[in-house]
């Protein structure tokens, strides 16, 4: 068995849990399930900001513990300040060390694209992260049916929320639909969790024109956005990167600083 599925066994069983003690009934009182999203794909396009999504997580089943302590608040404020479009919240306690309660913090001192990252295998978790004031939803290929991912962006989308479908592999990109208009390309193998970024850019390559493509995991260099962007790439998100430091949105603040300049050089 590999890391994947484990994750999803255990958030299988873990949705069911929550299900029975937090009915959608009482998920749809949350004054968040009124309100209007904020739109990713735009906040990514966005000429003033840097496509960079900035993501908040405290540890990884393949680093173990990275910053047991963050503060949601501090960090979530701080990565809006350096000039990130958009902050990614991982929901997951298990292995992740998220809760919902960092995306609902997060929404309430933020006003931009709020991304709840988690392993969704159930409608019950679309309706809860419009209830916690998530503006998207992650759909990781890898452990859906084509049949799931229309079911589940349909939904999404009845709910105003975005879908970014995350996809790593030839066959995982077959399941993409034309609904989905946000396709994270993780650079990274969840089942060995190697790096290559030359995988990321041929998938990239099989998506239509108007694909907002990010690219996911593994960039830890203001150099490897320059390069990205030359291949269609317009969002990049990065976490890990940031949330090592002691301080991740400084760390944050410092990368798009270099990324700017940069780009200021070569234009």
């Amino acid at each position: 068995m590999t890391i994947l599925d484990e994750i999803i066994a255990y958030k299988k069983k873990e949705v069911e849990e929550r299900a029975s003690t937090h009915p959608i009934k009482l998920l749809e009182q949350s004054l968040y399930f009124q309100s209007e999203c904020v739109s990713l794909k735009h906040y990514i396009q966005r000429e003033d900001k840097s496509g960079i999504i900035a993501e908040f997580k405290r540890k990884s089943p393949s680093k173990g513990m990275i910053n047991e302590f963050a503060n949601i608040e501090k960090i979530s404020i701080g990565y809006m300040q350096a000039g990130a479009s958009a902050l990614s919240v991982l929901t997951d306690t298990n292995f992740f060390g998220g809760t919902t309660e960092d995306l609902t913090t997060a929404r309430k001192f933020n006003f931009c694209p709020i991304l709840r990252k988690d392993f969704t295998v159930s409608e019950y978790q679309i309706i809860e992260a419009k209830s916690i004031g998530a503006d998207a939803i992650l759909l990781i290929a890898a452990v859906l049916s084509q049949e799931e991912i229309k079911r589940f962006t349909n939904l999404a989308h009845q709910l105003g929320l975005e879908v970014l479908l995350e996809v790593h592999t030839q066959e995982e990109l077959e399941k993409y639909i034309p609904e989905i208009s946000l396709v994270g390309i993780n650079n990274r193998n969840l089942k060995t969790f190697d790096v290559d970024f030359e995988n990321s850019i041929r998938l990239a390559q099989q998506l239509p024109l108007n694909t907002v493509k990010v690219a996911e995991s593994g960039i830890n260099d203001y150099k490897n956005i320059i390069e990205l962007k030359k291949h269609g790439f317009e969002g990049f998100l990065i976490g890990e990167n940031f949330m090592r430091s002691a301080s991740p949105e400084l760390e944050c603040k410092e990368f798009i600083k270099q990324l700017n300049i940069e780009q200021n050089v070569t234009a």
